[in-house]
């Protein structure tokens, strides 16, 4: 199938373990897509168990884009996510294929579709001094300062998400300005390249289905050997806990047991302690993920734990590329 100008760009939302990954391949052995992952976790290499990257059996499926893209020392802005994907969105349509981003970094989905704001750089004398409040009080503590004044922000991070509650405050002092008005005041040359209509999310009606499903992949990571992937991680001898990529959902709790534990895998209670901390981590990010989503009235919903998600995903994705072709 030829795909005549202009492309449909289609986008594919929703929380961690809601099926994003299956829906994406079922559009991709459909009709001619190349996918562009919009992830903060997939773009970091050696780490494949804990961020349920595709296997290679997926990825040859159609060409996948922004996935082992950076080593864990390195750091991926919001920023470059753009630049990358206005890169690859203008790419891929001269290929005659359609561009499919898909994940769950909803601030990704935000930044190519509402642009990029003007915010104060990082200053490192208030960074350093917040950490200092923070060693003493603790992030919730910090985490309730934020919400005094930025309610809207505070409402999307958890209490202990030290890099974004700090960044969120630096911003406030620097600016007098809250984020969540920054990001409101965005400009308007952004990428903004979905098809209206064609942002599509996966939630779950019923939230204990989502539950059970984290819980399910949880243990899958567990028996695959995500405590080996993490302590393979930590051998290098160059990265640390306070890295972005070291504090993805899952490696946080599984560093913090192996330290406590001079390294090797935990037995017994420490195990379950592990288990039980990860899923709840993993829910918490769920719950955030979900608070973005529904800050976008314009997505279209689709209930990932219906019998027939799939086959709604496919008759809606439908008449966007057919109104292409």
């Amino acid at each position: 199938m030829h795909l005549a100008d202009p492309l449909p760009c289609i986008a594919l939302a929703g929380p961690t373990a809601s099926g994003k990954t299956a829906a994406a391949l079922a559009i991709a052995k459909r009709w001619p897509v190349e996918i562009i992952s919009v992830d903060s976790a997939l773009v970091y290499r050696g780490m494949d168990i804990g961020t349920a990257k595709p296997s290679a059996q997926e990825l040859a499926t159609a060409p996948h884009h922004l996935i082992d893209i950076r080593d864990p020392l390195q750091a991926y802005s919001a920023a470059e996510f753009v630049a990358d994907a206005q890169r690859l969105i203008g790419e891929i349509r001269q290929r005659g294929r359609m561009p499919l981003l898909v994940g769950g970094t909803m601030l990704y989905f935000k930044a190519s579709m509402e642009g990029l704001d003007d915010m104060p750089r990082s200053d490192a004398t208030v960074r350093q001094r917040l950490e200092q409040e923070a060693a003493t009080c603790g992030w919730p503590a910090m985490h309730e300062r934020l919400a005094q004044v930025d309610a809207v922000t505070a409402a999307r991070l958890a209490p202990n998400d030290a890099q974004r509650i700090q960044r969120a405050l630096e911003v406030f002092e620097l600016s007098g300005k809250p984020m969540s008005e920054w990001q409101r005041g965005a400009p308007e040359d952004h990428l903004n390249p979905v098809t209206p209509g064609g942002f599509f999310s996966l939630e779950p009606a019923d939230r204990g289905w989502l539950h059970e499903r984290i819980a399910q992949r949880y243990d899958g990571m567990l028996s695959q050997g995500f405590v080996a992937e993490v302590q393979a991680l930590r051998q290098r001898g160059d990265l640390q806990p306070d890295l972005p990529s070291m504090r993805c959902v899952g490696y946080r709790q599984v560093w913090e047991t192996l330290d406590a534990n001079g390294g090797q895998e935990p037995t017994g209670t420490a195990w379950q302690d592990m288990r039980d901390r990860g899923i709840f981590a993993t829910r918490q990010l769920a719950k955030r993920q979900l608070t973005w989503l529904r800050s976008m009235p314009h997505r279209h919903i689709i209930a990932c734990d219906a019998p027939d998600a799939l086959q709604c995903l496919m008759a809606a994705v439908t008449p966007l590329v057919e109104s292409s072709t």
